[in-house]
């Protein structure tokens, strides 16, 4: 694929920005954040009251086990068109959004919102398209998020995705742009979000990131600079969202087969909006997702992981030192490289035999605290992760595929993407 075909990959669209609403109420932090804390949704269910939100336009993940569902889902795309004829959207066209956003902890974190074509995109095991997955896809999480899009007239979004861009051409040249550029939104996020500002990137500087994505797409430039020979080229890769993204890829891949090649080509569910950020970027910090396991005995957990790997041992001196804790009891369990090049490879391993096993359930947990605090309840196991090196992800991708699923986090729970911008994904 010659490198002028990769102009397409990310584009500008048609943008739907909250008009005159109460913005730090409009945008909430994405699905799939503090499943285990139910009282994280209910303090923004409070907050937002009858104010037009996007949490009412999608589900946080641990609503996707009551037993109203159906009903909940059902609710959501009714409020999407509530929204649309009540005139609370305003239209940005054919546009790009240019993103600040200083996060909690003072940084700032630059971004670009537009829409990738899901045709570039796939998270199939072993492919390897344009844009990549960094996880495996457990396809059993994908029905209740296929759900919610299919027939859904709006989409919006959490996913982040990285481009691996050390010489800043992508994204920083906007920074120096948004004296021309019309101001979006501006405000503080709810829940210790930080704070937000869009801009609308349109005419010759949406142009000029086009030209910017298609320079990626240079096959020689690409294995070069990683040391390769013949390989596809990878552009992005799939930050945070992983799941999201691959729900949309799946209803567009059910959507087409209804579909003339001529209507594939101009449909809307054919691309889906994204935020880019610079995997290079100062402020951007991988953090490692911890494990809690619930409903298992910790002590038999433990001695059956040691069992698990011989080599193994607790206390510190290992390739990878993995911090345990449980009722009050706190340890280190050391693993080997040899059993996996990752800690959460070799544990996931483990976790993913012994657990189903022994009648437990794992939960993904942001920050060490958090895995403090709901691992002090009996039956209940937590494991607090050593970070990976974000300049070793790509290169990771590239050669051995994508990682254990639930790897690694960019930042903490309250710097992932906030639900803002929408976009028409019917015609």
């Amino acid at each position: 694929m010659d490198k002028s075909d990769f102009r397409n990959l990310f584009m500008p669209c048609d943008f739907l920005i909250p008009a005159d609403c109460d913005m730090v109420k409009w945008s909430v932090v994405a699905c799939d954040q503090h499943t285990s804390e139910p009282e994280y949704w209910e303090r923004a269910d409070a907050f937002v009251g009858d104010s037009p939100s996007t949490l009412r336009l999608m589900l946080p993940e641990h609503t996707y086990k009551y037993l109203n569902l159906d009903e909940l889902i059902s609710g959501t795309k009714k409020t999407m068109a509530e929204y649309e004829s009540r005139g609370v959207f305003k239209l940005c066209r054919d546009s790009y959004v240019y993103v600040e956003r200083r996060l909690y902890n003072g940084k700032l974190r630059r971004g670009i919102v537009g829409a990738v074509d899901l045709e570039a995109y796939d998270f199939a095991k072993g492919s390897k398209p344009a844009v990549r997955a960094t996880e495996g896809t457990v396809v059993e999480k994908l029905p209740v998020r296929i759900k919610l899009r299919d027939g859904a007239p709006l989409e919006l979004t959490h996913v982040l995705m990285l481009a691996d861009d050390p010489e800043e051409r992508l994204i920083a040249p906007l920074s120096k742009e948004k004296g021309a550029m019309k101001m979006l939104y501006d405000f503080e996020l709810m829940e210790k979000g930080g704070h937000i500002t869009g801009y609308q990137v349109s005419g010759e500087l949406a142009e000029r990131v086009r030209d910017s994505v298609a320079e990626f797409g240079c096959c020689e430039d690409f294995n070069r600079r990683y040391g390769l020979k013949g390989e596809p080229v990878m552009i992005f890769a799939v930050g945070d969202g992983n799941h999201s993204l691959a729900s949309a890829k799946a209803w567009w891949e059910q959507l087409k087969q209804t579909l003339s090649e001529e209507e594939r080509k101009a449909h809307p569910a054919r691309y889906a909006i994204v935020e880019i950020v610079n995997l290079c970027d100062e402020s951007l910090e991988f953090q490692p997702i911890n494990r809690v396991v619930f409903d298992v005995d910790p002590k038999a957990m433990l001695d059956a992981l040691l069992e698990y790997y011989p080599d193994a041992h607790t206390g510190p001196g290992g390739d990878h030192e993995i911090v345990y804790v449980y009722n009050g009891c706190a340890g280190i369990v050391s693993l080997s490289k040899l059993n996996g090049e990752l800690a959460i490879g070799a544990l996931s391993k483990f976790l993913d035999e012994y657990v189903p096993k022994a009648g437990g359930r794992i939960d993904y947990v942001h920050g060490d605290d958090v895995v403090v605090k709901l691992s002090q309840k009996p039956g209940r196991l937590g494991f607090v992760l050593p970070a990976i090196e974000k300049g070793s992800l790509f290169p990771s991708i590239i050669k051995d595929g994508v990682l254990p699923r639930k790897t690694f986090s960019m930042g903490s729970a309250n710097d992932k993407r906030y639900y803002l911008e929408c976009r028409k994904i019917v015609l």
